[in-house]
């Protein structure tokens, strides 16, 4: 079914070979515009425009069908793009549905004829009279029909190699387009998942490290006291950090000391819970030769060492009344002497203090010096438990795992089951506790992901469960007045989220009653830690008074060695 239209414009009637290689150099145009760096939807329509040039036809129209076979673009000309979407409606669906089920041209030489149309030129076709031929051809790409490529053109005359000719230009033009297409869309999701695995590894970089402090958190809380630690940091002022146990105040005071001036001198710590009074003196003031028994040399004490640096005194709560007398002192004026010597040293130490009590009821009580409570506290910090930051637990379990991973040569991962049952946990004993039950769960892992089955909690086997009723005194003072706290001993329970919102009865089970293996568990906590209860309590994520309040209550005497 030839044109004469399109002979005279192409010359195949007089010139065959003129035609080939018109058609020749159009196919070279064309191939140039889709191999270049522009958009699909630009590409295509310079197609058009280069078709127009040396085919015989009124309108053209490339229409693009995402992964279910919708129109995911209709493509006309620059002429007339905005008539390309209602001149592709005016297709009737039999036509369009012959094409892509085929995946064979249509050729329609006069669609007033044709039972699938059905009507004459309609006003969206942009012809006012005459007969209307229409060519439509499967955009194909790896056996998958992606679009179709529609021209009309003046009605065709039966019985000529021309139509023939046609349909196989417009297929290899369709043809190149569905390879453009295939190219460009994968470029595009390329494009996105960098751009997405980019923004994820950024975002990450900076919750998993802020300015290399290690710190893991992008929630607010966490963003709030970081604002807070990079302002106080720079000033040469004494911070108290109040939270929880396991909330990472050591952490947090590192990164203060990362962010100071004083960053390149000795950052040293010291844990003032574990260590008896006697003790804790010769660790922090050091002592001459001869002090006591077994001082065989002199020995500086961790004042010393911190010279010009910062000193992170963790659990400062726990000294005795005696002792914050001395440690005073220190703090008032810099000097001290050592253990057995009678020579004033002088240091310049900046000095951070943790605490998971509540000190203003402690002042009130008489337990702690009110003068030191207002000499450490001059920036308080408050440290949000993890409970208040779920959006960080996956995080920080993945995290964990990886330096598991890295630690026992492994490739474990965790399925998003996993993470869903982390973020209902309670965790009592906060990050620190998370990193148990990560490190514990990816040794006991029966995969080689960890999924919500492979959790002790499910089997009521969570170690730190068994004291999720317990919490610790309430650490945010409040200026008006010390709070009056209930007595750590009576073990208040805090109310959480329902049974329903829980995975476990364990860690996520605070309001029920006392599980029966607490016992056991306890006695398997401190045999753990050798019987010292300090120890116990970092292990259990609780306070040294907790833990031997749970042992009298539970009958279980300390054993000596």
């Amino acid at each position: 079914m030839p044109t004469e239209n399109f002979a005279n414009k192409s010359g195949l009637s007089e010139h065959g070979s003129s035609w080939a290689h018109t058609a020749l150099f159009g196919l070279h145009e064309i191939s140039k515009i889709l191999c270049a760096p522009i958009e699909t939807t630009d590409a295509i329509r310079r197609v058009l425009t280069v078709l127009e040039s040396f085919v015989d036809m009124n309108n053209g129209v490339v229409v693009l069908f995402d992964d279910a076979q919708r129109v995911d673009a209709t493509i006309g000309a620059p002429a007339n793009q905005m008539e390309a979407s209602p001149y592709f409606s005016s297709m009737p669906e039999q036509a369009i549905g012959h094409i892509v089920t085929s995946r064979m041209p249509l050729v329609v030489p006069d669609v007033a004829l044709d039972r699938a149309f059905g009507f004459s030129v309609t006003p969206a076709w942009g012809v006012a009279a005459g007969k209307i031929g229409l060519i439509g051809v499967p955009v194909i790409d790896r056996g998958r029909v992606t679009g179709i490529l529609i021209i009309d053109r003046p009605a065709m005359q039966p019985d000529s190699q021309i139509t023939d000719l046609d349909v196989r230009l417009l297929s290899m033009v369709a043809g190149l387009i569905g390879h453009t297409v295939r190219l460009h869309r994968m470029v595009r999701q390329d494009r996105e998942y960098l751009l997405k695995a980019a923004l994820t590894k950024e975002r990450k970089s900076e919750a998993v490290s802020n300015a290399g402090t290690g710190i893991i958190g992008e929630s607010a809380e966490i963003q709030s006291v970081m604002d807070k630690i990079q302002r106080v940091a720079k000033r040469n002022v004494t911070v108290l950090l109040r939270g929880e146990s396991g909330t990472g105040k050591e952490l947090f005071s590192r990164a203060i000391h990362a962010f100071s001036p004083r960053n390149t001198a000795p950052f040293v710590t010291l844990n003032c819970a574990a260590l008896p009074e006697s003790v804790l003196e010769s660790e922090l003031f050091g002592h001459e030769k001869g002090a006591f028994t077994g001082a065989l040399s002199m020995r500086k004490g961790r004042f010393e060492m911190a010279d010009g640096g910062t000193l992170f005194l963790d659990e400062i709560g726990e000294i005795s009344a005696s002792f914050q007398a001395k440690l005073l002192r220190v703090l008032q004026e810099g000097e001290f002497e050592r253990v057995g010597g009678t020579r004033t040293l002088k240091v310049d130490v900046r000095i951070v203090a943790a605490t998971n009590r509540n000190l203003e009821d402690a002042v009130s009580k008489g337990l702690f010096r009110a003068d030191l409570y207002y000499r450490l506290s001059v920036i308080p910090i408050f440290l949000p438990p993890l409970r208040d930051r779920p959006s960080d637990i996956p995080l920080l379990a993945e995290e964990f795992l990886r330096h598991f991973n890295e630690e026992n040569h492994t490739g474990l991962s965790i399925s998003s089951d996993g993470l869903d049952v982390l973020s209902k946990c309670y965790f009592p004993g906060n990050v620190r506790e998370l990193e148990n039950c990560i490190r514990r769960t990816a040794t006991l892992a029966n995969g080689p992901s960890i999924t919500a089955q492979d959790f002790s909690c499910r089997s009521d086997g969570c170690l730190s469960s068994i004291f999720s009723g317990a919490r610790h005194d309430d650490p945010a003072p409040i200026p008006s007045r010390a709070p009056v706290a209930a007595p750590e001993e009576e073990l208040p329970l805090r109310p959480v989220a329902s049974p329903a919102e829980c995975p476990s009865s364990a860690t996520c089970a605070l309001g029920g009653g006392e599980r029966p293996s607490q016992k056991q568990e306890l006695i398997d906590a401190m045999e753990t830690a050798g019987w010292v209860q300090a120890k116990a309590a970092r292990i259990l994520g609780m306070t040294p008074r907790q833990v031997g309040y749970a042992l009298r209550k539970n009958g279980i005497s300390i054993r000596k060695f």
